[in-house]
């Protein structure tokens, strides 16, 4: 609706100040004489909207203009109140914070939204977690998220995996991500977009120099772009094995980051196939978790990786 819109473009421009015009209208997907028709509705409805034009141009808001605007409907009001990850805003310091904005936005809803806010606040809960994951290393973000929000260069500490000596960087941040319960420094290391789990940096450091980012380059833009690298990694291995019928959700539970596909649905002898996809040979190793309700097929190497595995484990144990 265009009314939604209009109400859009104002509040981006009391966030955001000066903002472009393409950008407007990629936010709000539409097109750009769309958005100038927007603002031209805005400026006759006493809006004191206006438009520069150049290289640092865009669309803003004549300084010292606010207007309080409630006007969010009941689904938008619902959605506030489903909050993801909220281990994130703990891990940030952020609980506090995040309980008093959640009561100023309920004392801000009309009235007619506060009780669909407030039993959607107790009826869906959102946990990050995995199943049965293993315990994290405890980490205290608050100085990096600190760090990242001073658009200043950082040197930092860092520990790659499988690594025991730690190398020190110089980095451009863009900002921190939580993927699955860890936590990411994403930034540009001599110009190329780089991940850092936050539970192997150490000697945080902000540099006086301030941030050199690429120019136009956000941090979802440089998260998309790494999350595909790291997806579309070469060099794995396609698992295919079949399970009984007993275990397979539990399967599917615990390797379910694996799966390539779903299961086939169990045969007459209650066993379903499924294809697993893992980075390293000896990461198939996973599977000695369900015992013998699990048994690799194909390929041969992964078969032997196993009964080597299940050979050093009989050692280990046999007349202990």
């Amino acid at each position: 609706m265009k009314s939604d819109r209009l109400l859009s473009i104002l509040l981006l421009l009391q966030t955001r100040g000066r903002v472009r015009a393409a950008e407007l209208a990629e936010r709000l997907e539409v097109s750009v004489r769309t958005v100038h028709r927007d603002i031209e509705a805005l400026s006759a409805a006493g809006v004191p909207v206006y438009a520069e034009r150049g290289r640092h141009g865009g669309i803003a808001l004549l300084p010292g203009f606010r207007t309080d605007v409630t006007g969010l409907t009941a689904d938008e009001a619902r959605a506030l109140f489903v909050l993801a990850g909220r281990g994130a805003h703990s891990a940030l310091g952020l609980d506090g914070a995040l309980a008093s904005a959640l009561r100023k936005v309920m004392a801000a809803l009309p009235a007619p939204h506060r009780p669909a806010a407030e039993l959607t606040s107790r009826r869906v809960l959102v946990d990050p977690e995995r199943w049965l994951a293993p315990p994290r290393p405890a980490v205290d973000l608050e100085p990096l998220h600190a760090a990242v929000l001073t658009d200043r260069r950082l040197r930092i500490r860092y520990r790659h995996g499988g690594r025991e000596k730690a190398r020190t960087y110089t980095v451009d941040p863009y900002g921190l991500v939580a993927k699955a319960g860890t936590w990411y420094l994403v930034a540009d290391h001599r110009g190329r977009g780089r991940l850092f789990r936050a539970d192997r940096l150490s000697d945080l450091a902000v540099a006086e120099s301030p941030v050199r980012r690429r120019e136009g380059v956000e941090l979802a833009q440089v998260w998309a772009e790494l999350r595909r690298e790291v997806e579309d990694r070469p060099g794995g291995v396609r698992i295919t094995a079949r399970v009984r019928r007993g275990r397979l959700d539990m399967v599917v539970r615990i390797a379910g980051a694996h799966l390539a596909g779903e299961p086939s649905a169990p045969d007459e002898a209650g066993w379903a196939r499924a294809e697993f996809d893992y980075p390293v040979l000896p990461a198939v190793r996973q599977l000695l978790q369900f015992g013998a309700d699990v048994e690799v097929l194909t390929p041969p190497e992964a078969r032997a990786e196993l009964a080597r595995a299940a050979t050093e484990i009989h050692s280990l144990y046999d007349g202990a």
